[in-house]
């Protein structure tokens, strides 16, 4: 930025503090607050969801569409690409991972024999820049799942094979924890279900249940190793029953004190995960998110300020479940540039918390509990005009990250020099 720029976004800075004040809001505050969020990049928009230890297809009901040229062809370009993405990104990151990443040197080391050893590298990069991992269980595009089904799968071998996957991957989770210094959220997503209605929906949940309680049957420190699981509401080749329903994982969550992971399109078009946030709070441990964006069906289009990414952002910041709940995003555009994915879908949960945060929550809430609904529709309408996009600006500015677009220059540049190689 030059000069120039530097003052323009003070002095609309200082209009906005103002303004902020006058309503009770203190804009330094929030700043130094949305500054301790973490949000967790996950790292299958890098390459298409390819994962490192196979060359098959991907399957499980997921389909990545777009042939933007520069796709990541292995760890080290992966990683080179975060490194650029987090720098454009205010705030604090972390990096969410897929079993399918691990780096064996080389060998091959089939997903129910991997170790940390294999992860090594991720281990070493993140301690470098001191952020955290998650971790992810990988239940599809294996040999082994290719009749869509794993945990519940009525051969006896090939169930066995994804527990020892799950035990191995929540193994993983925890060396990254202890490593790192902060907990792995290790989470559990199946792709079991069938295209056409089934006859006996209850086995397969009954088979499920057994799996993962033997999975989850180590006892593994909780200051290193979060685990959750996650529901579906349908995929490609499971549009007539999924084993692992919410209804199903909300019990099993609750019964054996497990977290709950919420993937914003796994759910009905008119279900909103942000009403579902205080209910399940009270009962659960903790809960994570996995912040998408669905377009008529669980599509995992980039985030965007939408209203819903907003009405989550609010019920986190309403609710006091910032440090409760785990924000991480889950998306995958092949049509774009991934870099830029990544950049556009972190500054969208960050303007979201943003906007939550600006809001004069005890004005509000006074209004409400006296029962003055017709001033707490008002404020809330005039709030969306209120000029946010300052304070976002300033605070970017002061954590080192391009404000406006201009992070675009970088991503050019970089596609130039780098990416365009790979193609």
């Amino acid at each position: 930025m030059n000069k120039q720029t530097d003052q323009s976004i003070a002095a609309a800075y200082e209009l906005a503090r103002e303004r902020y004040a006058e309503i009770g809001v203190d804009t330094e505050q929030v700043m130094e607050r949305l500054a301790d969020v973490v949000i967790s990049l996950h790292c299958w928009q890098g390459d298409d969801v390819g994962g490192l230890d196979h060359g098959g297809d991907l399957d499980g009901g997921l389909a990545v569409t777009g042939n933007y040229p520069g796709k990541a062809r292995n760890g080290d370009e992966l990683r080179a690409d975060y490194d650029l993405a987090m720098s454009l990104i205010p705030g604090k990151q972390r990096l969410n991972l897929q079993a399918m990443y691990s780096e064996p040197d080389g060998k091959r080391v089939d997903r129910n024999a991997l170790e940390p050893e294999h992860f090594s590298r991720w281990m070493d990069w993140a301690a470098e820049r001191e952020i955290g991992l998650d971790f992810n269980g990988t239940f599809f595009s294996h040999p082994k799942a290719d009749d869509g089904f794993t945990l519940a799968h009525r051969d006896e071998g090939i169930r066995r094979f994804w527990i020892e996957h799950g035990m191995a991957s929540r193994r993983i989770a925890a060396a990254m924890g202890r490593r790192l210094g902060t907990p792995s959220w290790c989470n559990v997503w199946i792709p079991d279900g069938y295209k056409d209605l089934p006859v006996d929906r209850r086995a397969p949940r009954e088979r499920l249940t057994s799996a993962l309680d033997e999975m989850f049957g180590e006892a593994l420190d909780p200051s290193h190793v979060r685990d959750t699981v996650e529901s579906k509401l349908f995929g490609i080749g499971s549009e007539s029953y999924v084993v692992g329903s919410y209804d199903y994982y909300v019990g099993y969550a609750i019964s054996r004190r497990k977290g709950l992971c919420l993937d914003m399109g796994h759910y009905h078009p008119t279900e909103s995960i942000a009403d579902k946030l205080t209910a399940l709070i009270m009962y659960l441990d903790g809960l994570l998110l996995h912040v998408s964006r669905g377009v008529h069906w669980d599509s995992d289009h980039v985030v965007i300020l939408s209203d819903e990414v907003r009405m989550l952002a609010e019920e986190l910041v309403r609710g006091e479940m910032l440090d409760r709940v785990a924000i991480g995003l889950d998306f995958f555009d092949g049509s774009i540039n991934r870099v830029a994915a990544y950049v556009i879908g972190a500054r969208a949960m960050s303007k979201a918390l943003l906007l939550a945060m600006l809001q004069p929550l005890e004005k509000l809430r006074a209004m409400e509990h006296a029962g003055d609904l017709t001033g707490r529709l008002a404020w809330l309408e005039d709030l969306k005009t209120m000029p946010a996009g300052a304070v976002w600006d300033a605070y970017c500015a002061r954590r080192g990250s391009p404000p406006g677009t201009r992070w675009l220059d970088d991503v050019r540049a970089y596609e130039t020099k780098v990416l365009a190689a790979r193609a």
